[in-house]
């Protein structure tokens, strides 16, 4: 088998199972497919979701369906205001030994899951939330000057409502820029509402079972890395996450007016991998300036902060994400 005939193997075999997946939580989720998609995608590039709807779209049942798919562990945490640092990572506790002494030992805590759910994760104080840094930066948890190594993969899908304001700590641009993406959970169609009451309300209700390991996961992800980047697109992805700095000579009259802060270099590393595992889905082996387009609503919307001015008039990230693609989509003519 010569090698272009391997590679295309490994690539078919990608989309296999990435649509047995889909499937699969397909068969308990009803509609949100961008939203099914992405947090598959972030799975597979190693990266956390930020799910952001109004209550009762789904939001928790999806993460629930995702781990019932994969032979992976699950934790759920529900944030809440009294919620302590070591509810969540662990604590180190006093046991007894063989010999009647006693010693320290860390006793884990629900975030040493493959999948964790941090349920109205802005509901928690931020001295809870910054627990969460550097498990999802570096995969590991540091008690009292040790290490402990989170499982792999790992994944962190965070909820949050975003019309509740009161009794909740908004996210710190830190912890914000250490998830992937960020997918808004719409409502359903008419056409999906139906299904849903068709599905829930009856007798009989649909359950996802295990198709793929986690093994499984780390291999796809080992083979998205592989994919090639041109210069040109490589070069469009980061003039793309600079212009979203109102003091670079890229960023657009939009950019300059509304924004306070852009997005970090996690942004464009984000965009990248986003679209590599784009174009094995469009059955290309190489990514192309529309998949950094088609990834950059989902990576960049929750990496802009906004000024004062832009939060006066109610322009929203996603209106400024859609100005950048149109300026960059002209530049790119001109050129």
């Amino acid at each position: 088998m010569s090698e272009s005939e391997q590679i295309r193997e490994q690539l078919n075999g990608f989309r296999e199972d990435f649509q047995k997946l889909r499937d699969e939580v397909g068969r308990v989720i009803v509609g949100q497919q961008d939203i099914v998609d992405g947090t598959l995608a972030a799975l597979i590039a190693g990266g956390h979701v930020l799910l952001e709807g109004v209550p009762g779209l789904g939001k928790t049942i999806l993460v629930r369906t995702l781990a019932d798919a994969l032979h992976l562990e699950f934790s759920r945490v529900q944030f809440t205001p009294d919620l302590m640092p070591a509810d969540l990572i662990g604590t180190n506790v006093v046991v007894e030994t063989p010999e009647g002494g006693r010693r320290f030992e860390f006793q884990k805590g629900p975030v040493f899951a493959n999948i964790v759910l941090t349920d109205e994760i802005n509901r928690a104080t931020p001295k809870t939330q910054s627990a969460l840094l550097e498990a999802m930066a570096e995969q590991s948890v540091t008690m009292a000057g040790q290490t402990h190594a989170l499982p792999k993969p790992f994944l962190v899908l965070a909820t949050q409502n975003p019309l509740e304001m009161e009794g909740t700590y908004p996210l710190p641009e830190a912890q914000l820029d250490r998830f992937f993406i960020k997918l808004l959970v719409r409502y359903p169609t008419s056409d999906d509402l139906s299904t849903i009451l068709n599905r829930t309300t009856g007798t009989e209700r649909p359950n996802a079972e295990a198709v793929i390991t986690g093994e499984r996961v780390l291999e796809l992800r080992e083979l998205a890395r592989q994919i090639p980047v041109g210069e040109d697109v490589q070069r469009y992805a980061i003039n793309m996450v600079l212009a979203t700095h109102p003091d670079q000579p890229v960023a657009t009259e939009m950019v300059k007016r509304y924004v306070r802060f852009g997005a970090s270099p996690r942004g464009a590393q984000a965009l990248i991998l986003y679209a590599k595992i784009l174009a094995i889905l469009d059955s290309r082996f190489h990514i192309a300036k529309d998949d950094i387009n088609t990834a950059a609503p989902a990576v960049l919307r929750h990496r802009m902060i906004l000024n004062f001015e832009g939060q006066a008039e109610d322009v929203s990230p996603d209106d400024v994400v859609t100005d950048l693609i149109k300026c960059a989509g002209d530049s790119s003519a001109a050129a």
